[in-house]
């Protein structure tokens, strides 16, 4: 596939409406306007069933995968994050900050979602076995309480801190908290972080990618 040399590259993407990372991906790509250049390919990733379409393109059989017009990939999400947010209208905001202490918050809130969400998901997978492990179960509980409670003295700072890829996936494994873990009741735990998480999630782009089966 070629693309002329005035026209905007078309990327395609192996895309789930369940994953929290291809979530990231798509909340960067509503917030820059990128959303028509994306042919989005619904790829089931099982872990134990390695998808064979997918693995044309990430050999890893994993989700979100980036591929462009030149057919080069790129991935994981925070590859792909960072990608689209170069890809933003000169001028505009960009997702992740250039510099000083809001490049380092701003990437450590990101790193901090992201942990959190592959400790939610490896969690997920443990309950869902014939034999779940009561220590895996218990320890993946002890740490996403944890978490949460940091993340409960940072309520302020986030509230106060411009959007960006730190803001953005702290609030993709806040929602993912109440799309696979409902039970937690997360929000009685940390009700100034609810009360944050309740003002992200009215921005278009976070109502837009809202995780949904099917």
């Amino acid at each position: 596939m070629t693309t002329s040399a005035n026209a905007p590259e078309t990327l395609t993407l192996h895309w789930s409406p369940k994953s929290p990372y291809v979530r990231k991906v798509m909340i960067v790509a509503h917030e820059h306007g990128l959303m028509p250049r994306l042919n989005l390919v619904r790829s089931v990733a099982a872990m134990l069933q390695p998808n064979e379409r997918l693995m044309q393109d990430n050999p890893l059989s994993k989700i979100p995968t980036l591929v462009r017009a030149d057919g080069s990939t790129l991935f994981d999400s925070v590859v792909i994050c960072e990608y689209l947010d170069t890809l933003a209208v000169p001028g505009s905001a960009t997702l992740f900050p250039a510099a000083g202490e809001a490049r380092w918050q701003a990437l450590r809130w990101h790193a901090f979602g992201d942990g959190l969400l592959d400790a939610l998901i490896l969690w997920r997978n443990e309950r869902e076995r014939a034999a779940p492990l009561p220590a895996l179960i218990d320890a993946f509980d002890r740490k996403t309480r944890a978490a949460l409670a940091v993340l409960e003295t940072e309520a302020d700072a986030l509230a106060t801190a411009p959007f960006s890829i730190g803001t953005l996936t702290v609030g993709c494994a806040l929602g993912y908290l109440d799309y696979r873990f409902d039970a937690l009741g997360w929000r009685q735990l940390a009700p100034g972080l609810a009360t944050w998480e309740a003002e992200l999630a009215r921005r278009p782009a976070m109502q837009a990618t809202r995780p949904v089966d099917g």
